[in-house]
């Protein structure tokens, strides 16, 4: 295995890790109920996507009981 002949400086090792940054989510507003959504999902407070509602995120609370 091949090992290194001298150290690689700080500011070289730094250098090369500056692009490794974590951006923030873009978040949008929903239209409905204006509440924070990401790009390409369904609105978690309200339920919908692309002005319709979707069927899995319905509260749990509004879902029907189970019969046995």
């Amino acid at each position: 295995m091949a090992l290194p002949k001298r150290k690689h400086s700080k500011s070289r090792t730094r250098r090369k890790r500056q692009h490794k940054v974590t951006l923030a989510p873009a978040l949008s507003r929903c239209p409905q109920c204006q509440g924070p959504v990401l790009p390409h999902n369904a609105c978690g407070k309200c339920g919908f996507y692309k002005g319709r509602k979707v069927d899995h995120t319905v509260r749990e609370e509004e879902k029907k009981p189970r019969e046995a």
